[in-house]
């Protein structure tokens, strides 16, 4: 098993990739928190896993709030006493607005979710690592977060921003034993479209055109293999990186 005897965090896991790593994380041998705002999913995802013999516990957690991942964290400890992998998922959508369309309460939340609630988690997370001496971040960022036409401005700057936090991460800590990698997966097949509102027509169309070079759908099964290779000792002389999940998406 590639992942065992270590406890790993997976934010967003209700459902989609989050889901998808969250269960071959356990089938690795991982005992996994499978962290989502939906509850009920969380806790389905979690019985699921418990049933073809994994460990795992469900934790309800909105990631924009500092209190929430302070006890999800703080779960984590008390379930399974340490942490190894923390896997950032949760994410939201925009609504396709280009900059001068969006609000500054549709930035403000995609940030909170998206950018905010990212890096809090990952600071929680450092500080553990940090007298464990050794520990690994995971970040499910977007091929919108290393392009420009794959979404709206708000989620575009927010998957930029932390692209630019993963590798400042694994250069500051590179000599502590914390690694630090993102995955930028293309189109896959996921529900994050449910929070999208009030779309913009004309942003909608202009990425569209960024859409037409999309060689295929993916599936949240193929991203979780990414994430199961960077959330292990097999990626340990990656670190900084930022990896493509995207059939070629972006080699357009």
């Amino acid at each position: 098993m590639r992942l065992k005897d270590k406890v790993a965090i997976v934010t967003g896991a209700a459902s989609g990739m989050g889901k998808a790593i969250a269960e071959l994380y356990a089938k690795e041998g991982a005992r996994v928190v499978v962290s989502d705002f939906n509850f009920e999913g969380a806790q389905a995802v979690a019985e699921t896993i418990k049933e073809k013999g994994g460990a795992a516990i469900a934790n309800r957690t909105n990631v924009a709030e500092s209190a929430d991942l302070e006890q999800l964290f703080s779960e984590t400890k008390e379930a399974f006493g340490k942490l190894d992998i923390l896997v950032n998922n949760a994410g939201i959508m925009d609504g396709m607005e280009p900059v001068g369309e969006i609000t500054d309460e549709k930035w403000d939340r995609v940030f909170a979710v998206n950018t905010t609630g990212v890096m809090r988690a990952m600071r929680i997370a450092t500080n553990i690592f940090l007298e464990q001496g050794h520990g690994v971040i995971v970040n499910n960022i977007s091929a919108g977060g290393l392009r420009g036409a794959r979404a709206g401005a708000a989620y575009t700057a927010s998957k930029h921003a932390v692209t630019g936090l993963t590798k400042n991460t694994a250069y500051m800590y590179a000599q502590s034993g914390i690694r630090c990698n993102g995955i930028a997966p293309g189109g896959v097949e996921t529900n994050i479209s449910a929070s999208m509102t009030n779309i913009s027509e004309f942003g909608a169309g202009r990425q569209m055109t960024g859409n037409g070079t999309m060689p295929r759908v993916g599936k949240p099964a193929e991203i979780a293999q990414l994430a199961v290779f960077l959330g292990s000792d097999e990626s340990s002389f990656v670190n900084g990186q930022v990896i493509a999940a995207d059939a070629g998406w972006i080699a357009y």
